[in-house]
């Protein structure tokens, strides 16, 4: 069955590796809810289809792999209740499906777009990516299961530093803490991807979907996943976070009350 997917995201099916593609470029790829759909069914549609292999998650143009939820229009109404599809306390990106994800990452990874590359497996850098969590400095948090992945994947007092700060770190620093495998020229970064992809998918696809399968069920991340969103909900309630959102779009300083 064809999949109704919005033009903001593409799938592709290249023999044995899915590509998809966050498709809005124009916008630094930032997500809107029917993106978010979209990824999630696309990603199901993967995750059941044996012919596929391996995904190769990456984001179209060359100044952005993701900088996460369009803030104007998401982050107002996830601060009213809205869950934009994420009502499940433990579903976080990716977090179910046991087939290699490769994230190629070409420029901005930022906020949502870099909680979805922690849920990925291996990860390539173009010599211009960034990463960042600034969701502090607008008064909410990263509930997207960063508060978890992210000190699992690097070091502690880095981890924190990003969190608290909502600082970035470039590609060389990224590749220095082991955020990503290796750092590529833009131009080659889809091929080396592919590439990357190709190599996995020639061993045998049973004993590595049973490899990650045991990596991530090890880490027992769900009940964590659950104190993130419920300890979490209280910013997302608070005054601060309807007014860093609307400091963003009016382009000002926010003036935060700590309520």
């Amino acid at each position: 069955m064809a999949l109704n997917l919005p033009e903001t995201f593409t799938y592709e099916k290249r023999g044995r590796i899915a590509v998809m593609t966050l498709n809005r470029p124009q916008a630094a790829n930032a997500m809107t809810r029917e993106m978010i759909v979209g990824m999630d069914a696309a990603f199901d549609d993967f995750n059941a289809d044996p012919a596929l292999h391996v995904a190769i998650l990456t984001g179209a143009g060359n100044r952005s792999f993701c900088t996460g939820m369009d803030m104007k229009s998401a982050l107002p109404a996830i601060a009213a209740g809205d869950s934009m599809g994420y009502e499940d306390p433990v579903k976080r990106p990716f977090q179910t499906i046991y087939k290699p994800i490769i994230a190629a990452v070409n420029g901005m990874c930022m906020a949502g777009g870099m909680e979805f590359m922690l849920g990925t497996d291996i990860r390539l850098a173009a010599e211009n990516a960034t990463f960042g969590l600034s969701e502090v400095r607008w008064a909410v948090i990263p509930v997207g299961g960063s508060h978890i992945r992210l000190p699992q994947q690097i070091p502690w007092a880095v981890a924190m530093e990003m969190l608290l700060t909502g600082a970035s770190i470039d590609a060389q620093r990224a590749y220095e803490v082991g955020l990503v495998n290796r750092i590529v020229p833009a131009e080659r970064l889809l091929d080396e991807a592919l590439a990357l992809a190709e190599k996995i998918c020639d061993n045998g696809p049973l004993a590595v979907r049973t490899a990650k399968e045991i990596a991530v069920r090890a880490l027992n991340n769900e009940p964590n996943f659950v104190l993130e969103k419920a300890i979490g909900a209280r910013v997302f309630s608070s005054a601060d976070a309807r007014e860093g959102p609307k400091a963003f779009a009016e382009k000002r300083k926010p003036d935060y009350k700590g309520r």
